[in-house]
């Protein structure tokens, strides 16, 4: 089915599970037997009732005819709760499919697919940026402290990640309904998230945010998550790059190969800053030229 359009019949709707769900073999037919079972029994039941109205015109039977017409209105009103039913349920699996069960952030293909629309789009602010974040060391709190306190020092890293990378103080002010809408941030897997900041005014704009997450990382206290933690500080690594926004036509034909770029260039700087001990932020700033990243150079960066 083409994107956007709402599935009408049966078999548009099992068409539509196929392309939209990322489900399990057996999940997908457990989903699609539930879904035949009401469509066909409300078929069933709306076949009945119109050779039941038939039948009644022919004998000449008002009353008859006045009390299926009230059946028939109370059948649709059924069909409809159970099509609004069937659509938040397949909403719902939608967004499970996109989401990291253990942050609830979107996964990292929603994440890559998010961006890449994002690029292709023309957009208010001259800059954006992309980061990618590690906690440092993760694997020594794994070993020594169980994985029970590992996974808590994700959903909190992932909290605060929410927290200072936020939309509302970055996106345009006469733009809520966008602006309150728009997920920036991702587990991009194991103890790596990523993040995107849109309609920025500056470059600059981007090393503040991503010093604010971190700065609120390393002064969390870590003791309330566990009491092993208050002696050994829990901080992140974070990597940006930050690219000039241009014509958006130059972008649309290579947005994805640029979303895939701008990751591997915010890896690198994120292992970059591992080997200055993550003291500062120090964000790439590029452009797109003839169909690819270029750096700026220092003495060429925009002010």
């Amino acid at each position: 089915m083409k994107p956007g359009i709402r599935p009408h019949t049966r078999s548009d709707l099992q068409q539509w599970v196929r392309e939209r769900l990322d489900l399990r073999p057996s999940d997908e037919h457990a989903l699609l037997e539930a879904l035949d079972n009401v469509v066909l029994g409300h078929e069933r039941l709306w076949k009945q009732s119109k050779e039941e109205a038939i039948r009644a015109v022919c004998a000449g039977s008002a009353t008859r005819v006045n009390r299926l017409r009230t059946e028939l209105s109370a059948r649709d009103a059924t069909v409809s709760t159970i099509a609004r039913y069937f659509e938040f349920l397949v909403t719902d699996l939608t967004d499970q499919v996109h989401r990291d069960p253990k942050t609830q952030l979107m996964n990292s293909p929603r994440f890559l697919d998010q961006l890449e629309t994002f690029l292709a789009l023309e957009q208010r602010g001259p800059w954006c940026a992309v980061g990618l974040v590690d906690i440092t060391s993760f694997k020594s709190y794994n070993d020594t402290l169980g994985h029970a306190v590992g996974d808590r020092i994700i959903g909190r890293v992932a909290q605060l990640l929410r927290e200072q990378v936020r939309s509302g103080d970055l996106l345009a002010r006469d733009a809520p309904e966008i602006r309150d809408g728009r997920e920036l941030h991702a587990r991009f897997g194991g103890d790596e998230f990523c993040f995107l900041i849109p309609d920025l005014d500056h470059a600059e704009t981007a090393r503040l945010v991503a010093e604010r997450f971190r700065t609120a990382v390393e002064c969390h206290d870590w003791s309330t998550e566990d009491a092993r933690l208050a002696s050994r500080r829990v901080t992140v690594d974070v990597g940006v790059v930050c690219l000039r926004l241009d014509a958006a036509r130059e972008r649309q034909p290579i947005a994805r190969q640029l979303a895939e770029a701008l990751l591997a260039r915010a890896d690198t700087m994120m292992y970059m800053a591992k080997g200055t001990s993550a003291a500062d932020v120090y964000p790439m700033q590029v452009r797109v030229e003839q169909g690819r990243l270029v750096e700026f150079e220092r003495d060429e960066r925009p002010k």
